[in-house]
């Protein structure tokens, strides 16, 4: 995969890959035009905003961001968060937010946290992102039905009452605008498939409303006031250490959905083109792009994964296409601005609902709900909490419940076994349960560890290798080849295997450790007090080197023949089979090669 970032994109830099840049920014531009005036409306801000965060957001993660192919700007995953922030603080306190939310994204990338958001799980990102589908598509039914006056709240439930009870009046020529709108919508792209849809539907729909509905509908003039054709002087909200406080929660929201939408939309990206960002490096574009967004009264912003993909499919080749798509949206804001004050509310309620509907996740919602029950239940509950309460209590919800899955699922892979050598075998292999066999040897004891030794299986492996102590074996053997991870909490079981082993004047030994659980007990000087000629790579040498420690005299008499060193060793007869007897194996491969 070649290196896809943005700057990194535009060297060598051709009059061909231009004019595909022109082509391709210009078809997202005129699709990001009536996106961007709904995304703003339906957070409860002006429309103008909303273009002046796609004009000024586009152009800078462009330019710094980590994929070349990335369009930003405002979206529909932001919709019920920042009408949330907006009802309960204000346009003024948003602005903030969305400044600090830039200053978290731009430290989140220069400490270099983008690729840990990939372990975000599926089943979350999945619930959330259905829920606030849900919540766009059913904020809209006002506007489609034409009712007036409706009290904004909070919670989706209380929204759907206020619909339910104002349903009666709903406004019939509102109605006819928003099916108009919805129909050609679905029809733009069956008969004129290059043509954007949701463009198209606002025209024909706008010009139905002047010439037969005229004053008869609520329109963007009527609610909002006219559209400015000019970009506003930056300037900077008034900061106040009392509002940082209040907004320091919100913030982090917008950056934590900022960071997981924009990468999301950057994988994308990849797998349409066989390229690869860079994660840390879009952080950093996102982050410029929130912190200058709101010096000319945007909302926030991040990476849109249809205009992007529709960037791409349209012949993009460097970044330079997300700067022409906003310099597309500004022309036409500066020339044709004052028109879109006639465009009816009821116009705008399709285009959010089809926006709503395409992230929606149908098919990825369905797959999940067929996979395991933990993912199932993670998957509809963060869907229920993102749309009953809210979106940070449902990602909290569904982060715990996920880790809580993750630490049983690991629990469950984790083994602790008390093994031997399996005699009648000619590879020399380890078998299980020796009891069974009648070989558990009374002054070694081997136990082979599989699985990460974290905090949450730890306390299951002290448990069970204690309970061979009780028995008072001279050496234990610790076979942890097959353990990838050792954190802090593993390490102190084990120093506590350790002590407690040592002080019953016992040996411990390590064989073939791997590089992470040895490195951490290392640096704990847990390595230091097992000693460091009690590691071994391979099992066999360490069995040969604790036959070296056992009491020869109470072999005589031990009729168990764990080892077959232990034949030279005992007065007993050891039992045989007919595998026995036709094995031979030198002493150094007596007893086990791994």
């Amino acid at each position: 995969m070649r290196d896809t970032s943005s700057l990194a994109s535009l060297k060598g830099y051709s009059w061909s890959s231009l004019k595909k840049d022109l082509i391709a920014g210009a078809v997202v531009g005129i699709i990001a035009i009536p996106l961007g005036m709904a995304f703003a409306i339906a957070v409860g801000v002006k429309p103008e905003y909303g273009l002046y965060t796609t004009i000024v957001a586009g152009v800078l993660v462009s330019l710094f961001g980590g994929s070349r192919f990335q369009i930003a700007g405002p979206t529909g995953a932001f919709i019920p968060i920042l009408l949330g922030i907006t009802m309960q603080y204000g346009y003024e306190n948003l602005l903030i937010a969305g400044l600090m939310a830039g200053v978290f994204l731009l430290l989140m990338g220069l400490f270099r946290l983008g690729s840990y958001i990939k372990f975000i799980p599926r089943s979350v990102t999945i619930g959330f992102t259905s829920g606030i589908a849900v919540i766009i598509f059913a904020g809209q039914i006002g506007n489609f039905l034409g009712l007036e006056n409706l009290k904004k709240h909070e919670l989706f439930i209380d929204n759907m009452r206020e619909i339910a009870a104002n349903v009666a009046a709903f406004n019939p020529y509102a109605l006819i605008v928003a099916l108009i709108s919805f129909a050609v919508i679905l029809l733009t792209p069956r008969l004129f498939p290059k043509i954007p849809g949701s463009l198209v539907a606002l025209v024909v729909s706008t010009l139905v409303a002047v010439l037969f509905f005229n004053g008869k509908v609520a329109t963007i003039g009527s609610q909002f006031g006219g559209i400015p054709n000019n970009l506003p002087v930056p300037q900077l909200p008034e900061i106040t250490w009392e509002r940082i406080q209040q907004m320091f929660q919100p913030a982090l929201i917008i950056a934590a959905l900022g960071a997981i939408e924009s990468l999301l939309s950057c994988v994308v990206a990849d797998g349409m083109t066989n390229t690869k960002h860079n994660s840390n490096r879009e952080l950093i574009g996102q982050g410029l792009a929130n912190m200058a967004v709101p010096l000319f009264g945007g909302i926030p912003a991040t990476g849109a994964i249809a205009r992007t993909a529709t960037n791409i499919k349209s012949g993009a080749v460097t970044a330079f296409s997300g700067v022409i798509h906003s310099v597309v949206v500004l022309v036409i804001v500066l020339l044709l601005a004052p028109y879109a004050a006639h465009i009816p509310l009821a116009s705008m309620a399709p285009v959010l609902m089809l926006v709503a509907w395409n992230m929606s996740g149908r098919q990825e919602f369905m797959h999940v709900l067929k996979t395991t029950r933990g993912d199932r239940l993670v998957l509809v509950t963060t869907f229920l909490l993102t749309v009953f309460t809210n979106l940070t209590l449902a990602v909290q919800v569904g982060f715990v419940l996920a880790f809580i899955l993750f630490v049983k699922n690991m629990s469950d892979v984790q083994e602790v076994q008390t093994i031997a050598p399996d005699h009648t075998s000619q590879h020399r292999k380890m078998v299980s349960d020796p009891q069974d066999l009648g070989r558990t040897c009374p002054q070694i004891s081997i136990f082979t560890v599989e699985g990460p030794l974290f905090f949450g299986v730890a306390q299951l492996f002290e448990k069970r290798v204690m309970e061979t102590i009780n028995l008072k074996p001279k050496v234990l053997i610790l076979r942890m080849s097959r353990v990838p991870f050792l954190d802090a909490t593993g390490e102190s079981y084990l120093a506590s295997v350790v002590k407690h082993f040592k002080k019953h004047s016992g040996l411990v030994i390590i064989s073939g450790i791997q590089e992470q659980p040895l490195e951490v007990i290392k640096k704990s000087r847990l390595y230091d007090a097992i000693g460091a000629n009690n590691f071994f790579d391979h099992s066999y040498e360490a069995i040969d080197y604790a036959t070296e420690w056992i009491d020869k005299q109470f072999c005589r008499t031990c009729p168990h023949f764990a080892f077959l060193e232990c034949t030279s060793l005992s007065e007993e007869t050891p039992p045989t089979t007919d595998k026995q007897k036709t094995l031979v194996l030198p002493h150094k491969q007596s007893i086990l090669g791994e």
